[in-house]
């Protein structure tokens, strides 16, 4: 969203003068969004005054998320997507989900991304979540402060451990392993492939009930 206003509405908006502000402009405190062909400036005034354009709580809506780390948990992804529709439609919440397919430790999966960009957009006023753990295995707090800066109300459903726990921290080790050893010893080296077969074993020990 662009809103561009010349330099003495600009002036007005911030309370200061035109003169305060072309000097803001060489110290490099505050530089125009725009100058026309012309040579005028033009402030954006969504960046000046971004409180103005915020949407209020009750027009943000509510975005409850689900993840598996694999395809073979599909069945779990959809029972999540379940229990959380049930949920927000028990609060009588405006709610889209959001899903994901990929690991904890995957800070670029399609979903997460969609999600953070609309909360720093101001377009998300709740979170929902089963497990703290369905967010990410590591920087879940971080993402819950972003949240808390912009007002928005984290629930999550269940404080215990996931039922999946095991076998997702068994997988997401793998992940870990399987990059630093591929820098240590590189990705075709004999150790490498030793280490990862013998983690491999190890993961599928933990998914054995």
């Amino acid at each position: 969203m662009y809103r561009l206003v010349t330099i003495g509405e600009a002036s007005k908006v911030l309370g200061v003068s035109i003169t305060t502000l072309r000097r803001w402009e060489k110290e490099g405190r505050l530089q125009p969004d725009e100058i026309t062909p012309g040579g005028h400036r033009r402030y954006d005034l969504v960046k000046l005054r971004p409180e103005l354009f915020r949407l209020q709580r009750s027009d943000r809506t509510t975005v409850a998320y689900a993840r598996v780390s694999s395809h073979d948990q599909k069945e779990d992804l959809e029972r999540q997507k379940q229990v959380l529709e049930m949920y927000c439609a028990s609060q009588g919440w405006t709610f889209e989900v959001v899903s994901d397919l990929g690991s904890g430790m995957n800070y670029h999966k399609k979903g997460l991304k969609r999600l953070l960009h609309a909360i720093l957009q101001d377009e998300v006023g709740r979170l929902v979540i089963t497990h703290k753990d369905r967010l990410l295995r590591f920087g879940a707090e971080l993402v819950f402060a972003i949240c808390e800066a912009k007002e928005v109300e984290v629930v999550i459903l269940n404080q215990g451990e996931d039922t999946t726990f095991e076998e997702d921290l068994a997988k997401d080790v793998l992940e870990i392993i399987t990059v630093f050893s591929a820098r240590l010893y590189g990705s075709r080296s004999r150790k490498n492939q030793k280490l990862i077969e013998g983690m491999k074993r190890v993961v599928e020990d933990a998914e054995k009930p």
